[in-house]
């Protein structure tokens, strides 16, 4: 007896209607055949990844490196003014402003935000960032240019034209913006209107980022955010009519109530509003650091495989769509400012994710905000409350922050390129910190020992292949000198 029906023998009568019946059928096992090796392959994977801690891992998302869970007191307002005195001013800056207002509290969101019904405390906010400014202007060297701006919150869209005007003037008052500088602004639909995008617009505003995070109206409810997709439709329509021209779209998978089904959707209805850029984050719940995650049902939460599979199918629709993949939750159209980035090698990774950003240097303003300067990190104090009291106080209101060492330097290298790239190009390495980079040996062995076929290492590099670049985070991991204990990180997955 043979495995398998042969119409290749003699005799075979092709026209027969039972032949035709067992030509489809061994058509049909043939395929499904198929079908089941793929899946097995695709299950081996996942196992692999699951082995390796993908599912259970928790780590840094890498957007600084150290952390800044590893920041000190010992590091505040004398370091932030010194190195701010010893900037170059040959050399743009970027600046971050942080809005932390909202009139509605998101409950997946875990940002240092706060709630208000009113604007007064927006008003009396403005007024300090405005003293800020000034201190800030009064410290960097004269002649120092801004090549980038970022709004963020909160909500910086709680602003209403006039403190939308008050606010830009007094950044470009302090900084003077570079001809050819960029303004961004984070943009929640729902608190906008096309009197607020105008302001924007009027005042540079080049680039915008809609908050969206899934389109289903469960999803949005059990995330305690409402946000139809005819609003959504509206505010883009506003901003290309007021001539903004790179648009990016925020979304979340692994939120509560989340299905293959509705994220499919959610991808399409995103595609159809013709953004330039879309991020695609893991829901990271942290209720022991948001409380207000508590109000999220856990039980409503999709498992690890669910999870898994969200991000799997988002990715697939994008790229089925023509956008290309940037780092590991990014994607940008063909000939979008980051797609050239990364195509030609000088793509970067900041606090708001991948950027284009080719400034050394970036301010942060406003309660809670970072700034990265050539020497180290700095932290605003994060209570809104505490950062005007040191503003008023005539101090900076740098309270935190970490002194960078040579080895600092190195291995911040060595993460932004695996994170950027999956490379780490250690020809390049050398050239920028010298004898030094043979520190990284032990945990570059240990990268291509724990993680085998998924990376390659030679001695000009270590190369995160395509099938591994799930585990990028954890492979950065290995790289921390400064893996806090005690803290516990979003899930890698």
């Amino acid at each position: 007896m043979r495995d398998q029906f042969d119409p290749s023998l003699d005799g075979f009568d092709a026209q027969s209607p039972w032949n035709k019946l067992r030509l489809v059928a061994q058509f049909d096992l043939a395929q499904a055949a198929a079908r089941m090796s793929v899946l097995d392959e695709g299950m081996e994977h996942i196992n692999t990844l699951r082995a390796l801690g993908l599912f259970d891992a928790r780590v840094p998302r890498y957007t600084s490196y150290p952390t800044a869970p590893v920041f000190s007191a010992a590091v505040g307002g004398d370091f932030q003014a010194n190195a701010l005195a010893a900037l170059d001013p040959a050399q743009p800056v970027s600046v971050y402003l942080h809005i932390p207002f909202c009139e509605r509290l998101c409950w997946f969101c875990a940002c240092r935000t706060q709630g208000t019904q009113t604007l007064s405390p927006v008003e009396s906010y403005i007024g300090t960032l405005e003293a800020e400014l000034r201190m800030v202007a009064e410290t960097v060297p004269a002649g120092l240019r801004m090549g980038r701006l970022h709004w963020g919150g909160g909500t910086p869209t709680i602003l209403p034209p006039h403190l939308i005007h008050r606010l830009a003037l007094a950044v470009k008052s302090a900084i003077l913006p570079c001809d050819d500088w960029e303004f961004s602004v984070e943009i929640d639909p729902t608190m906008v209107d096309r009197a607020k995008i105008d302001a924007l617009a009027a005042q540079g505003m080049n680039r915008a980022s809609i908050g969206i995070q899934d389109f289903d109206p469960q999803v949005q409810a059990a995330i305690g955010r409402a946000q139809p997709y005819d609003v959504t439709r509206a505010c883009v329509d506003d901003l290309r009519a007021a001539g903004v021209t790179s648009l990016n779209c925020d979304l979340v998978y692994g939120l509560p109530h989340q299905t293959e089904a509705r994220i499919a959707d959610t991808v399409a209805k995103v595609l159809a509003l013709g953004p330039e850029r879309i991020a695609l984050f893991g829901y990271a719940h942290v209720p022991w650091v948001a409380k207000r995650q508590k109000l999220i049902d856990e039980a409503a939460l999709p498992d690890d495989m669910g999870r898994y599979r969200l991000s799997e199918l988002a990715t697939t629709q994008f790229s089925k769509s023509g956008f290309e993949p940037i780092g590991i939750d990014h994607f940008a159209r063909p000939g979008d400012e980051l797609a050239l980035a990364k195509d030609e090698g000088r793509l970067r990774r900041n606090f708001q994710g991948y950027t284009a950003d080719s400034c050394a240097t970036l301010i942060g303003l406003g309660a809670s905000s970072i700034s990265r300067l050539p020497t180290g990190y700095v932290q605003n104090a994060a209570a809104t409350a505490a950062y005007i009291q040191r503003i008023e106080a005539g101090q900076l209101a740098g309270s935190r922050g970490h002194v960078m060492s040579p080895s600092d330097l190195l291995r911040a290298d060595a993460i932004e390129m695996l994170m950027c790239n999956f490379v780490i190009d250690l020809d390049v390495l050398q050239a920028r910190h010298g004898e030094l980079v043979a520190s990284l040996d032990r945990d570059l062995h240990q990268i291509a020992d724990r993680f085998g076929n998924l990376v390659s290492l030679d001695s000009d590099a270590l190369t995160l292949l395509p099938q591994g670049r799930a585990l990028t985070r954890i492979m950065a991991s290995v790289l921390d000198a400064h893996m806090p204990e005690g803290v516990r990180f979003s899930r890698a997955s």
